[in-house]
């Protein structure tokens, strides 16, 4: 089965679109929790989706940095992915998971905790 990945409020709906029309099984923050997405903290999006087995999705990689988000990745030795570059259009970011969609896949079955930068030229783990 091909994991699913929960987005990050910052990839918006059109990437989320996107991937869907490409085959991606993504689910998006908005979808989760309804309510003013912007009050839920990366720590609990991040938890909620890992404890679905929902691969976390973003741009920002001082995620990685932020002793609370990337706790949830730790505990749960699991890995989260992020665009190195936040000034990506949607569809450039678009094509850019999806040209890399069999190194994420791969790294998402050797585990973790890591996270990868989702470059233009692959993935480079970045974390631990």
């Amino acid at each position: 089965m091909p994991p699913e990945f929960l987005l990050d409020r910052n990839l918006g709906r059109r990437v989320a679109e996107e991937l869907r029309d490409r085959g991606w099984a993504v689910h998006r923050i908005v979808d989760v929790f309804p309510a003013d997405v912007q009050d839920i903290p990366d720590a609990e999006w991040i938890t909620y989706g890992l404890d679905r087995s929902w691969v976390p999705l973003s741009k920002d990689g001082r995620i990685k940095t932020r002793d609370a988000e990337i706790q949830p990745v730790l505990d749960r030795c699991a890995v989260l992915f992020y665009l190195d570059n936040q000034q990506l259009r949607s569809l450039e970011m678009v094509e850019r998971l999806d040209t890399h969609r069999t190194a994420i896949h791969r790294a998402i079955e050797k585990g973790g905790p890591a996270a990868y930068a989702v470059r233009q030229s692959g993935l480079d783990r970045t974390w631990p």
